[in-house]
């Protein structure tokens, strides 16, 4: 079944904060207890090699994913590949080699979206990337999860957990949002920080430490945002199971709106690594 991703709502979310917090004692216990690394890819193959399939899948299409978003997802390695110095590309391209249909008509735009659905899940730990993001008016890379029930219970009951969202138009700024029944779309609960130079500029640390009750997102080791289940409204919280995560660059939708005449192609998002931590409840 085709997962769709419906992440309007970083764009307008409930709860913005940025800096500090003033309560960090149940983040020095989640911290605490996070344990050995229990999955990783480093990305070491071959310039041009795909994709690791042991540890990801694709999702492909060009209905929009619930955002109309402009690209059409492929599995080829034309979008989505190793460089052969360490790193996962995911290129978005102006472009339509294979006469591929979308949802506005003839596509415009070619990317790559993958995830570890039916290959790795876990419940609680942290989640960590090294990501240098593309830049430019219209473009919409992420690092996110969705609840591994997604195809029986749908979005948002399954529960979603975006770690690293970003837009060109506001190149400095990170997006942290969890999506649930209750507080979806534009009412995401989440939080965001900003540095002094483009996050596309360099390699960025983007992350979550997951536990009971507890989500701490953290932006090159420091933290900017945490959620709970008092921040919900008296909704339900659906960060009790094991997630899968996925990797993407989108092209336009109604957050980051389209590229525009200053919008170059082709875009990459580079990945230096993904690795996964045990969160070990006696820690």
């Amino acid at each position: 079944m085709r997962k769709i991703r419906v992440l309007l709502a970083a764009a307008a979310v409930t709860t913005l904060l940025t800096g500090s917090l003033a309560a960090t004692s149940g983040h020095d216990r989640a911290a605490a207890a996070i344990g050995a690394v229990t999955w990783s890819d480093e990305f070491n193959g071959a310039a041009g090699a795909a994709i690791d399939s042991s540890k990801w899948s694709f999702d492909t299409g060009g209905g929009g994913w619930g955002n109309s978003e402009l690209e059409y997802y492929t599995d080829s390695t034309g979008n989505v590949a190793q460089d052969g110095q360490g790193h996962l590309a995911i290129t978005a391209r102006k472009e339509n080699p294979a006469g591929y249909s979308c949802w506005y008509g003839s596509c415009t735009y070619t990317s790559g979206r993958v995830r570890t659905s039916g290959k790795f899940t876990q419940q609680y730990g942290r989640f960590e990337a090294s990501i240098k993001i593309p830049e430019g008016q219209g473009m919409w890379p992420a690092f996110w999860m969705l609840g591994d029930n997604i195809t029986t219970a749908g979005w948002p009951a399954g529960g979603e957990i975006d770690i690293m969202e970003n837009i060109g138009k506001t190149p400095n700024t990170v997006y942290g949002t969890i999506h649930g029944p209750g507080y979806s779309g534009a009412n995401g609960v989440g939080g965001n920080t900003s540095i002094g130079s483009a996050l596309g500029d360099a390699f960025h640390t983007y992350a979550v430490d997951w536990s009971p009750n507890l989500i701490v997102w953290y932006l090159d080791g420091v933290e900017y945002f945490r959620a709970t289940p008092a921040q919900i409204g008296g909704n339900t919280w659906v960060y009790d199971h094991p997630f899968f995560m996925i990797l993407n660059v989108a092209v336009g939708g109604g957050w980051p709106g389209n590229p525009d005449a200053t919008t170059s192609f082709p875009q990459t998002m580079l990945v230096d690594y993904v690795r996964v931590s045990a969160w070990n409840a006696q820690g």
